[in-house]
């Protein structure tokens, strides 16, 4: 036998023998996951992994500013667990002051002495449920935390700001005047001067601007065609002082494809250049509980059909990058998701005070497992994402009261996923049956679901096992490179109801787990009711 057959009869050998080993691994698997290295969708935008802020219940007051003299450890003002936490998730970018609240937001409140801040109602005053709570700045906002604050908040946690306007009560000189303050070098205008005598010499750089924030509804509840004038007039030759300007328009609610189309329409009826001045088109959408239970008070099949909502993200951001494509063809502009999350029914408080406050269980994990997989297999359509809300307020990653504070595990989440941001993303295809047969419906909702990315030759996998009780043999398999070695980490509980109070901190914390190669690649079982992340490092 020659050399050169020699080659080939080893490679052959090789190539069966690894074929047999796989599939020995299928049959003895309950499912396939395939990642093709050479298909990518797209960079993933640390961006994507965004948070949301806004003044209501306990997220400004109690949960991110406790004051210079509090007893509880701050920097600032600003919670020190929540800054050393926000750290660990290198989170990108946060969204702020709203929301709802930011519609009826004066900015100039938030600046000067705070002693001499104007106190006003919050918007969120009129709340039914808020106005049984006691009386505090949850009702009356007091304006000690505003511009100057959040974007130091932003400085310590090593993330962008992102600042919604109030398009429905301000003018447009009102938002000229928002991006002097923040963006004008040091000594060159009036505004600027203001902000270095509140201690920030230097600008703060702002580039991300929401344009209002729900114009549909509590934003002035506008018309598509009224609120695109609203959008042309406000970022109508705003002067970004060096900073590449990224406007942000108030988008639909949910699957509202005539409000995205008909903005789309008028925005360009007499110039398709406008498209330029639009960075993002911003969706929102919540997956809210129904029955009767609560965010800790439910059954299995609440949990599937919550589950289930979940993933209607997938078909949302698919049919208005459609319904923007009709217009803006070569797609410009890209969608951002700056509001997101379960909502729950009240009842889980931390607080009478904290509007909204519910408690996060390993469903809500699951959930946002599944919508950052979601956000990461649209890649190359989604450019930012603000989960709903950072603490003490719907899909929140911390709760906080006074002295105590305690990670939920949405933040367990956050962290493992962190480990995507800036790699390729990759198309994952999962073979795979559907569970979640429940109340007479079939069963939809697939049993695994997840999201792959490539940083040089290391590949990360994350993927939720959406069954309530089994866990589900797995062969994964990458085409076009074998993997060398690997590690794993999952978050799982015995109960699906399972969650972290000040009690008891540590009940969902993410653990080690040992990951065994299968050939070229590896056969791994997912636990029930699980998130996991599998690190591979490819030959």
């Amino acid at each position: 036998m020659n050399m050169l057959k020699r080659r080939q009869f080893l490679k052959t050998t090789v190539l069966a023998t690894a074929g047999l080993v796989a599939a020995r691994s299928a049959r003895a698997a309950e499912a396939r996951v395939e990642i093709p290295i050479y298909d990518p969708i797209g960079t993933i935008s640390p961006d994507l992994y965004g948070h949301f802020a806004e003044h209501i219940g306990g997220v400004i007051y109690d949960g991110i500013w406790v004051g210079e003299n509090s007893k509880v450890p701050n920097l600032g003002g600003i919670r020190t667990a929540l800054v050393e936490h926000m750290r660990r998730i290198k989170a990108p970018v946060v969204r702020w002051p709203g929301g709802c609240f930011a519609d009826s937001y004066n900015w100039r409140d938030g600046i000067g002495p705070r002693a001499q801040r104007p106190r006003r109602p919050n918007f969120w005053i009129v709340d039914s449920w808020m106005q049984g709570a006691p009386d505090g700045p949850q009702k009356f906002e007091p304006n000690e935390f505003g511009t100057n604050e959040f974007c130091r908040f932003c400085q310590l946690i090593g993330a962008q700001p992102y600042l919604a306007t109030n398009l429905r009560g301000n003018t447009a000189r009102d938002f000229d005047d928002w991006v002097d303050y923040c963006n004008a070098p040091a000594g060159k205008t009036t505004l600027a001067d203001q902000r270095a005598a509140a201690g920030d010499r230097d600008p703060f750089r702002v580039r991300f601007w929401g344009i209002g924030n729900e114009s549909w509804g509590c934003g002035g509840n506008f018309t598509p065609e009224e609120y695109a004038m609203e959008f042309r007039r406000f970022t109508a030759w705003v002067p970004g002082f060096g900073v590449p300007l990224a406007f942000i328009g108030s988008g639909p609610n949910g699957g509202d494809l005539d409000w995205t189309r008909r903005f789309f329409a008028r925005l360009t009826e007499r110039d398709r250049g406008l498209l330029g001045t639009l960075y993002g088109w911003a969706l929102h959408y919540y997956c809210g509980t129904s029955g009767k239970g609560d965010a800790v008070d439910f059954t299995v099949d609440d949990w599937y059909d919550l589950l289930e909502k979940a993933t209607v993200m997938d078909s949302l951001i698919r049919l208005h990058w459609g319904a923007m494509g009709e217009i803006d063809r070569a797609h410009r502009v890209k969608l951002v998701v700056d509001e997101w999350g379960a909502w729950h029914h009240a009842g889980t408080e931390i607080n009478r005070a904290f509007l909204f406050g519910q408690m996060s269980t390993m469903r809500d994990a699951l959930i946002a497992g599944l919508t950052l997989d979601i956000f990461n297999r649209h890649a190359d359509k989604v450019a930012m994402a603000n989960v709903a809300q950072l603490i003490n307020n719907l899909h929140s990653l911390f709760l906080a009261h006074e002295d105590r504070f305690v990670a939920t595990p949405n933040f367990h989440v956050f962290e493992m996923y962190a480990a995507h941001q800036g790699g390729q993303s990759l198309r994952t295809e999962f073979s795979v049956g559907n569970i979640g047969a429940h109340g007479g419906k079939p069963a939809s909702l697939p049993a695994l679901a997840g999201s792959a990315s490539l940083h040089d030759r290391r590949l990360v996998l994350t993927v939720v096992n959406t069954s309530a009780t089994d866990a589900v043999e797995t062969e994964v398999a990458v085409r076009g490179a074998a993997v060398k070695s690997a590690t794993g980490r999952v978050l799982a509980a015995s109960d699906i109801h399972a969650h972290n109070t000040f009690a008891e901190p540590q009940a969902v914390v993410t653990q080690d787990v040992a990951v065994k190669l299968s050939g070229t690649g590896l056969v791994h079982r997912f636990p029930a009711a699980s998130i996991t992340r599998l690190d591979l490092e490819l030959a």
